[in-house]
């Protein structure tokens, strides 16, 4: 019976010794069992902060990463463009001339609606051509006595002011009068129509002193037009707008 005991009690301690044994050898081993990185994307902006350093520039000026800051920067890049032609665009000045006027009459009362309307007119004289009338003239017939038969018939009818005179062509005409007024004009032709005859019409100028009237107008402002300063009711006006010539535009 105390050997039994023996045994059983040497096995005992041998179980506990191995246990012991491999608690030992598996402690020696083991490591902390770190996660392996997870790969991660940076822009390089973050990562240049993360080291506390000066992120790296594009050669558009932005930040490499930055693409959206970029893309805002050149939206307010644009802004102020915009802005900045929005206000030139509102400080330009446009000079405008509207002429030839035959006389200094006509001028005056084109100038009178101008400042009417609000405008700072200037008047101005130079050399050159303006319209003078409508003449109204017939041909003559390229035979012998033509004219001499058209003038008698033209003052039996009541028209004894016609007269030959060089033609806009070449050759001669018998002229009925220059008009600066339709209805008159008008009624010339439908006279000498009465009596048979096919009159033509043609603008007349002149050259020698006109006159122009210079006025500046805003960026708001619409371009005149000729008809806003027609003078008499009826009267024929061959005006014409453009551009104040060079240094004579603005007063001194």
């Amino acid at each position: 019976m105390t050997l039994l005991k023996s045994i059983v009690l040497c096995l005992a301690l041998a179980n506990v010794a191995y246990f012991l044994w491999v608690r030992g050898i598996a402690g020696s081993h083991d490591a902390p069992v770190t996660a392996a990185p997870t790969a991660t994307l940076k822009l390089a902006s973050e990562a240049a902060q993360m080291r506390g350093v000066a992120a790296p520039r594009a050669a558009d000026g932005g930040t490499g990463g930055g693409i959206i800051g970029a893309s805002g920067g050149s939206e307010m890049e644009g802004g102020a463009r915009d802005e900045g032609s929005a206000g030139l665009l509102t400080n330009v000045k446009r000079c405008i001339s509207v002429g030839p006027f035959r006389d200094v009459a006509e001028a005056a009362h084109a100038a009178s609606t101008l400042r009417s309307g609000g405008y700072d007119p200037r008047q101005r004289v130079a050399e050159g051509e303006v319209w003078a009338g409508v003449w109204v003239y017939l041909p003559i017939p390229p035979t012998r006595g033509a004219s001499d038969q058209i003038l008698a018939k033209l003052k039996a009818g009541g028209i004894e002011d016609a007269l030959e005179m060089p033609g806009p062509n070449e050759g001669s005409v018998i002229s009925l009068g220059l008009y600066s007024e339709a209805n008159r004009a008008q009624a010339r032709v439908a006279q000498a129509q009465s009596l048979g005859f096919n009159p033509g019409l043609a603008d007349r100028k002149r050259t020698g002193n006109v006159y122009w009237i210079d006025i500046d107008l805003k960026p708001t402002d619409s371009v005149l037009k000729p008809s806003d300063l027609q003078g008499e009711a009826g009267r024929i006006v061959r005006l014409e707008v453009k551009g104040c010539p060079a240094g004579g535009g603005t007063p001194p």
